[in-house]
């Protein structure tokens, strides 16, 4: 973890204020939710940086000010929007639980997409764990999944999606996901591999075919 991460936590405290590098109403574009219309707030600061990632102006949490968390809770209830998907970076390096029950007070579901190598602190509804190789997930994260989404890449993440969905529940959805920049290769090796294994579903990023945040 970097200094500048590290300030950046000790800097949140108990979570009234969290560093959020920005809000927009949309729709779910990946995983179980996809196609339902949901707030997100993207948090800055993360600690596992994926090689692919698509968000890496969130890292070090620079330009993710420290908002006070009801006035980002008020605006996701002026949304309109039914759920609040708290993202990131990386969200559980952060205390949640005044987020949580802000948007929790005003009738909003709470989703979270983690890589879940640190545990969440507050109440949330839905669980998106997507784990990366480079830094597994906590054996606890695993078992607290709803949903499990593996970005798909070379052949050999294959088998670490299997390794993932042996440590989650007998509930928890399983999604494989092409990487975004090897998508045409990705995407011929899960569509076998989900023929050979019909308990995975596959995930796209259709926001990005729609063009929408």
């Amino acid at each position: 973890m970097t200094k500048a991460l590290e300030e950046l936590i000790a800097a949140v405290g108990d979570g009234s204020r969290l560093p959020v590098a920005e809000m927009f109403y949309t729709v779910q574009g990946e995983g179980a939710h996809t196609g339902r219309a949901a707030y997100f707030v993207r948090l800055g600061g993360c600690d596992v940086r994926c090689p692919w990632c698509d968000a890496r102006y969130t890292w070090e949490g620079a330009d993710a000010p420290l908002t006070d968390v009801t006035a980002v809770a008020e605006q996701a209830a002026a949304s309109g929007a039914p759920a609040v998907v708290i993202t990131g970076g990386e969200p559980t390096l952060f205390p949640l639980g005044p987020l949580t029950e802000a948007l929790a007070a005003r009738g909003l579901e709470v989703w979270m997409e983690t890589s879940g190598t640190h545990r969440p602190l507050g109440r949330i509804d839905w669980i998106c764990l997507s784990p990366k190789r480079h830094r597994p997930p906590l054996g606890e994260m695993c078992r607290m999944a709803d949903e499990l989404k593996v970005v798909i890449g070379v052949p050999e993440d294959l088998d670490w999606a299997e390794a993932c969905a042996g440590q989650v529940g007998s509930g928890c959805l399983l999604f494989l996901q092409p990487e975004w920049g090897r998508r045409a290769e990705a995407m011929e090796l899960i569509v076998a591999y989900v023929k050979a294994h019909p308990r995975w579903r596959i995930s796209l990023q259709t926001h990005k075919y729609m063009n929408i945040p």
